[in-house]
């Protein structure tokens, strides 16, 4: 991939992000504290980011950079959903995350057992 082309699939991945989260490039500009102008540059692909900047941008996104640059091949309503639970885990100790998992094990376990059966 050219440096060009990552820095228009970065720039859009921004974009989508700050637009899932609501934010306007003012709002988010602020938040990462960089110029409005520069985060509409970032998202058209115009500037290559340094990883300065994309530390700032993941922040005020409240994403990792793992999640700035993971291109998944989720369909756009997986991908919402999935963010929804990890902001929803985000919000609680590892001890209940652990005991959520746990849940769901259990319940896909059942839910296959009762699959199997019919």
């Amino acid at each position: 991939m050219t440096e060009r082309v990552m820095s228009k699939v970065i720039g859009e991945r921004i974009r989508k992000l700050r637009k899932e989260r609501g934010l306007s490039q003012e709002e988010l500009a602020h938040l990462s504290s960089l110029h409005p102008t520069y985060i509409g540059q970032l998202e058209r692909g115009e500037k290559n980011a340094t990883i300065d900047t994309i530390e700032k941008v993941t922040k005020a996104l409240e994403i990792s950079l793992e999640e700035l640059f993971r291109f998944a091949t989720l369909n756009d309503r997986e991908s919402e959903k999935v963010e929804q639970l990890k902001r929803l885990l985000h919000r609680i100790s590892e001890d209940d995350q652990d005991t959520i998992m746990k849940i769901i094990n259990v319940m896909l376990e059942w839910k296959d057992r009762t699959r199997n059966h019919k």
